[in-house]
């Protein structure tokens, strides 16, 4: 009797047992917010390998805090760089070494940029006179260190340009919180804790926060208060993330059709979580203003006459663009909105729109013309700004000649793939350099 019992009570306990693992699961399945990185924390074990192993096989001596890479960037990469892509694909971030040779550019084209134009040096003669210039890999963007897959900190600048970040410490987890705690409400605050992560808030067709769930920030960046494990309270973030929303399928090439992220607000306020002081502010020899708070709410508007020229500017001599599809991805702008309704609107239904007064206040910000990630330029900027014209007889490179003043040592598919693949036909034969975008006063 007593066996039978205790039977029963096993069975009861199996059955309560199943009962719950099913209600989990079905909790799971309705709940994308617990996929990996669907703007929450992921499971544990795609970035931690629980004593030292995974499925009971051995992994190696790992990183701290049980990383699988030996740091975070190395752990990153393991997800977010693959072998033998065709191309661009989907989350990729970097191009793995072996596929970067001599004259081949990296293969993603995410909004952010490839890691892997770090790793590509450029040298060329611009004239007969000039000495031989070079191009260092470490300034074509975020020198983000990792050991495993062969990114070094930089060099020259031991901390952030007009901040303290130390640069040996910049990894993907700098700026994007690996924990996924930073989450929009649905009065448009941000926070770290409150009502569950339901999904992604990154993308135009994300769903909206609600009265019982809210959404992940802008691509996990962190916000007010972040400061990734190691890296001292006194550098932790001030600002919140981004207003902004990006399409679905944003790592693609641009041969056809431009790739569109609607910035909304807040960008350059972001960035200047690690770059505190303006690092165009006039010290260098270079002033040059943009949006946010703290360097007045104003100083980056693009004003009435500004807005009018982005919205006509084609190319060199050709204002006959209008505003419905005057929008170009190299020289992106602010819309200057917290609307994501407006965000969604524009992506939605016209995602070449140019800068409107009745969206928000548009504005230039840090990422008009520098990518988050690196670029084939120098200072990971959209566009090679080191040089009068960005093309040259109807190519971005002269591949071949003895001097190359535009190409600056890229072979042509270099070039191309700096500018996304957007063809160059799409320009001038010699098409100046893109500030006159918004420009009308500068001398062409």
């Amino acid at each position: 009797m007593l066996f039978n019992l205790r039977s029963l009570l096993r069975i009861s306990k199996l059955s309560a047992l199943f009962l719950f693992g099913a209600v989990c699961g079905a909790l799971m399945s309705s709940h994308p917010a617990l996929g990996f990185h669907s703007g929450g924390v992921g499971e544990c074990e795609g970035c931690h390998t629980m004593h030292n192993s995974k499925e009971g096989t051995n992994v190696g001596a790992g990183g701290a805090a049980l990383l699988k890479g030996s740091d975070a960037t190395s752990t990153c990469l393991l997800c977010h760089q693959a072998s033998n892509l065709p191309g661009p694909t989907t989350f990729h971030v970097s191009t793995p070494d072996g596929e970067i040779l001599a004259g081949s550019p990296p293969k993603q084209l995410s909004p952010g940029g490839d890691f892997a134009w770090l790793k590509k040096t450029f040298t060329w003669y611009p004239d007969m006179v000039s000495p031989l210039k070079t191009s260092p890999g470490e300034r074509h963007g975020h020198n983000v260190v990792s050991l495993d897959f062969g990114y070094q900190p930089d060099g020259t600048h031991l901390t952030a340009p007009g901040g303290g970040y130390p640069s040996q410490s910049l990894s993907c987890i700098s700026c994007h919180d690996p924990h996924g705690k930073y989450r929009r409400n649905l009065d448009g605050s941000v926070t770290t804790d409150g009502h569950p992560i339901k999904a992604s808030g990154s993308f135009d067709v994300s769903p909206a926060p609600d009265a019982q769930t809210s959404v992940g920030s802008y691509r996990m960046l962190g916000g007010s208060g972040y400061a990734p494990k190691g890296v001292g309270g006194a550098l932790a973030f001030i600002y919140p993330p981004p207003v902004a929303l990006a399409p679905l399928n944003a790592n693609r090439s641009e041969a056809t059709s431009q790739t569109r992220v609607a910035y909304g607000s807040g960008m350059s306020d972001w960035c200047r979580n690690c770059h505190t002081g303006n690092v165009h502010n006039g010290a260098n020899g270079f002033l040059h203003p943009t949006s946010g708070s703290a360097s007045g709410s104003s100083t980056g508007t693009l004003d009435s006459t500004m807005t009018a020229y982005y919205n006509s500017y084609v190319k060199n001599g050709d204002l006959s663009g209008i505003e419905a599809t005057a929008y170009l991805s190299l020289v992106p702008f602010e819309i200057g909105t917290s609307s994501y309704f407006v965000l969604q609107s524009i992506l939605g239904n016209t995602p070449t729109k140019g800068p409107n007064s009745a969206d928000g206040t548009p504005s230039v910000m840090c990422l008009s013309c520098h990518r988050a990630h690196a670029s084939s330029w120098d200072y990971g900027t959209r566009w090679n700004a080191n040089t009068s014209q960005i093309g040259s007889n109807g190519k971005y490179s002269e591949e071949g000649a003895l001097y190359q003043p535009y190409g600056q040592g890229r072979t042509e598919a270099e070039a191309l793939q700096g500018y996304y693949q957007i063809p160059e036909t799409k320009f001038d034969p010699n098409q100046q350099k893109l500030c006159y975008k918004c420009h009308a006063t500068l001398p062409q």
